[in-house]
Formats: structure tokens, C-alpha cells, sequence
């Protein structure tokens, strides 16, 4: 597909009760499996920038949630629930061997529950700015706060994601990158020029605003239930390395400090002045301290 093609990576379909769309970006034969796994609304795309750098050490794979990237929905649900299976069954199913999944927002949620209740084949766990339960006494950005409360209510959330489809690709990109990156200057031309490309597919597909919204809630349900959250997190047992940028607008990096200070053993690194997706904004540090991770907790050789 021309939306990955510029990066190195090479388009693949899986078919699991439905079109699975992956992306596969090459590594070394006996290198470990990564699999990246984007956020809300994301795509492989989001990963685009990191994948090749750390497809120097690793069999590097993306994949896209039923609903989003090039995974349509196909009458499939979008929820957690749902997409934790989906990417279950992705990793059982096509990569066939143990993996070391790295997930970003609603994609870290989603790669932490698969690794806390389907352990069997998962050997490392990277969050990047995962979504997380709320800090008592932060203060959510405003926003935020505001669009994931139009999300909520029926109806609202429909007709803001229509009034947001209206504008040019360009439009809607510089906004999301605006509230994703603290920076967003830095992001390359030829991502965005993939990412209108990827509109424009996606335009051709019914029931898109549908599953976003499921998603969306989702996310915001699942964030809620904080004792079932916080549950899940003590039942992971893999190398777990947390990152999160200090200038996140969607998830607080508050949150991840406490999640933090709650697992002293998992590796945690800070980033100043950087948002909510660090493997856009900064990819050569996020690789060098991925593959050293994996170095110090001897993940970095396959097991098959």
C-alpha cells in the first residue's frame, strides 16, 4: 500500500472473522517479534517513524484495531474488549510466537490487558503514554475534557466527528497533531502526506464515526474502573518498560507517575517538553531506549 511503502514496511491482510490489515517492517531473521499497537483513532502509521529503527534488532509488525487504519469494522465490535481479543488472536494466529508488544494510548490499554489475562505469548510490555486511570487532584486539559464529553453523549458525538470530517485532510491532521504532539513542526511531510492518503481511503468505508465512538467509550469505561485496572496491572509477570511525555495533553503524566511509583520494578522513562505520542516526536531516543531495555532484560534474541 502507498501509505507504508515510503517507511519500509509492507501491507498484509489476515483474515479474523474479517480483513485484518498489518503492516511488516523487516528486521533481522532471528531478531525478537515487536508488535505496535497505535491509539484511539491511530493507525500503523503512527508508528512509521519508530518501527525502522527498531526493525534494526527486530522482526518489526503493526497492526491496525478493527475500526481504525485499514482494518474496517465489517460489522465487528470496536470496544477494549473487543480489539484485546482481536490483537489475542492477531498475535496467536499470524505472528505465531512470542512477542514483545508496544502500545500507545487506548493501543497501551489494550497491550497491557492481553499481557495481564493471555500472558502465554507475550515476553515484554512497552506503554508508551498508555491510556491510564485519572490522578485524584489533576486537573484534565480542558480540550480534552470537552471532546471526550461530546464522544459520550449520543448523538453529540456523532455530529462532531461529522462537522470534523468537513474540513481537508490537511485540516483534520494539523489538529490531531496539534493536540498529540507538543510539538507538532517536527512531524515529516511524507507522514503527512500518508495520513491525508489514509483519510481518503477511509472515506469510502461505512460505519467509521460508529466505531470510533464504541471505542471511544470504551477507552473512557475501561479508564474509569480504576480497581479492575490497576488488577490487571499486578497480574502482568514480562519486563515492563513505562514512558510517557511530560507535556500529554490526553493522559496526564501524573497518572503514569503514579502507576510508576506502583510498580517500582517496571523501568520508567520521562520525556521533557514532549506530548502524548513520543514515538512521532522523538523516534531515534524511544528506539535507543527500547532496544537497550530489551538488551538489559534479554529480550532481544527470538525465542522460536
Amino acid at each position: 500500500m502507498t501509505t507504508v511503502a515510503n517507511f519500509g514496511g509492507t501491507s498484509h491482510y489476515a483474515d479474523l472473522d474479517g480483513p485484518v490489515h498489518w503492516v511488516d517492517f523487516g528486521g533481522p531473521e532471528h531478531g525478537p517479534r515487536v508488535v505496535l499497537v497505535h491509539g484511539l483513532g491511530g493507525s500503523h502509521l503512527n508508528w512509521a517513524l519508530l518501527a525502522p529503527l527498531l526493525a534494526r534488532k527486530a522482526r518489526v509488525t503493526a497492526v491496525d484495531l478493527a475500526g481504525h487504519g485499514l482494518t474496517n469494522p465489517e460489522g465487528r465490535e470496536t470496544t477494549v474488549q473487543a480489539n484485546t481479543r482481536l490483537l489475542g488472536r492477531f498475535v496467536r494466529n499470524v505472528v505465531g510466537e512470542q512477542v514483545i508488544l508496544v502500545g500507545n494510548s487506548m493501543g497501551g490499554l489494550i497491550s497491557l490487558f492481553h499481557a495481564a489475562y493471555s500472558p502465554e505469548l507475550v515476553k515484554g510490555l512497552v506503554l508508551v503514554d498508555p491510556a491510564l486511570p485519572m490522578v485524584f487532584g489533576t486537573r484534565p486539559d480542558p480540550t480534552m475534557l470537552a471532546t471526550f464529553f461530546m464522544y459520550s453523549v449520543p448523538g453529540l458525538g456523532e455530529r462532531f466527528l461529522a462537522k470534523a470530517r468537513a474540513v481537508p485532510a490537511r485540516k483534520q491532521i494539523d489538529r490531531l497533531l496539534e493536540m498529540v504532539c507538543a510539538d507538532p513542526s517536527g512531524i515529516p511531510e511524507e507522514l503527512k502526506l500518508a495520513s491525508e492518503h489514509l483519510i481518503d481511503e477511509r472515506a469510502k468505508v461505512e460505519g467509521l464515526d460508529k466505531a470510533f465512538l464504541a471505542a471511544a467509550r470504551s477507552t473512557v469505561f475501561t479508564t474509569s474502573r480504576r480497581g479492575a485496572y490497576y488488577a490487571a496491572m499486578s497480574k502482568v509477570r514480562v519486563p515492563v518498560f513505562l514512558m510517557s511525555g511530560d507535556r500529554d495533553r490526553l493522559v496526564n503524566v501524573a497518572a503514569a507517575r503514579f502507576v510508576a511509583r506502583r510498580h517500582p520494578h517496571w523501568r520508567y522513562d520521562e520525556y521533557a517538553g514532549i506530548g502524548h505520542v513520543p514515538q512521532m516526536e522523538i523516534p531515534e531516543v524511544v528506539s535507543e531506549r527500547v532496544l537497550d531495555w530489551m538488551d538489559a532484560n534479554r529480550l532481544s534474541t527470538s525465542a522460536s
